[in-house]
């Protein structure tokens, strides 16, 4: 077991903490893996229990074929990426490119993959990419803040020495600064900055939640995380010793990144005002079959009221104490609008 003392003077607090969290025919089997499942599980399961509400009605296959598609695509990329900005560290030994329990993922490289393989699945269903993104994306935010707290039972992801009350300090913290940081006193407590980027996407999770149920543009969902997370991700890689660089300059990549995606998600929200670009659709043939029940959102949105038409087909309006919403264009007229996204 590879147990080492966590303290937070400031607060009092004091615990033993094992990054191992039990061995099975002699492989140990750690708490960041274990924390990163059960963040996928619990994504998983919400997006599977909302998209059949009154608002989404996706089939639940749907869903189940982006997930198969985001995962493995989300792996490969946040390894891919780490090890892009490591290179010096792996092209003398090739296969520890494939040695992931020893540490090494990158959750921008994650998400990148992730969208990306999205989008060429979308394109080859010939499913409105805007629709997918905005629905899943705040399922994003809550799996990183459930993945974060792998990174404290490893004991990694902290920051600079400070003297806030909430300083962290254990053997690894200390061993790490001694080796990489002669510049900080080792004795000091150290910013848990993984707790500040878990409790950030945590309100993330519930501000998205309520995005996606009131955006009337496509991409403004997606575009909210990107502005809100890289943001905070900015100034907490700030703070943290264990940054990549860009080559030998001392710009970190993370920030850099966190920039683009800020200016980008800002720009495209102006745009999408002025233009008043349309919300996307899921073609019918990916709703919710006619009959199947339908549940409530209980986490954040509330259910929207329903009419049946003549035919059987759902069409739902969202309504104000003032203005009335006009009807919900054609599953033509939606796909449409959202090819001149």
């Amino acid at each position: 077991m590879d147990k080492t003392e966590v303290s937070f003077p400031g607060l009092g607090i004091h615990m033993n903490v094992d990054s191992v969290a039990f061995s099975v025919f002699g492989i140990d089997i750690y708490w960041y893996g274990i924390i990163i499942a059960l963040g996928i599980v619990l994504c998983v399961g919400l997006s599977m229990y909302h998209c059949k509400n009154k608002i989404h009605k996706f089939s639940t296959d749907l869903v189940a074929d982006v997930i198969l598609v985001a995962l493995p695509a989300a792996i490969i990329g946040a390894r891919v990426y780490y090890v892009a900005f490591e290179w010096d560290n792996y092209k003398g030994d090739l296969k520890k490119i494939l040695d992931t329990r020893s540490g090494g993922l990158a959750v921008y490289g994650g998400v990148i993959a992730a969208f990306l393989a999205i989008f060429i699945m979308c394109k080859i269903r010939k499913i409105p990419f805007s629709a997918i993104l905005d629905y899943g994306i705040p399922y994003l935010p809550l799996g990183q803040a459930i993945g974060r707290w792998g990174n404290f039972f490893n004991q990694e992801a902290f920051g600079t020495t400070t003297t806030l009350p909430w300083g962290m300090t254990s053997d690894k913290v200390v061993d790490y600064l001694r080796t990489n940081c002669k510049d900080l006193d080792p004795t000091m407590p150290v910013h848990p900055t993984f707790l500040y980027e878990s409790l950030v996407n945590f309100a993330l999770f519930f501000v998205l939640l309520v995005v996606r149920k009131k955006s009337k543009h496509s991409y403004e969902p997606t575009c909210v995380y990107l502005v809100v997370y890289g943001i905070a991700r900015f100034f907490i890689e700030g703070l943290r010793t264990d940054s990549l660089f860009l080559g030998n300059t001392a710009i970190r990549s993370s920030q850099l990144l966190s920039f683009i995606l800020v200016v980008v998600g800002l720009v495209y929200i102006f745009i999408a005002n002025v233009k008043d670009i349309p919300r996307a659709y899921i073609p019918e043939r990916f709703l919710v079959p006619k009959g199947t029940a339908q549940v409530s959102e209980n986490v954040s949105e509330a259910e929207v009221p329903s009419d049946e038409t003549s035919d059987g087909n759902t069409e739902t309006e969202e309504k104000s104490d003032e203005v009335t919403e006009p009807e919900t264009e054609s599953v033509q007229e939606q796909e449409s609008s959202d090819d001149n996204n």
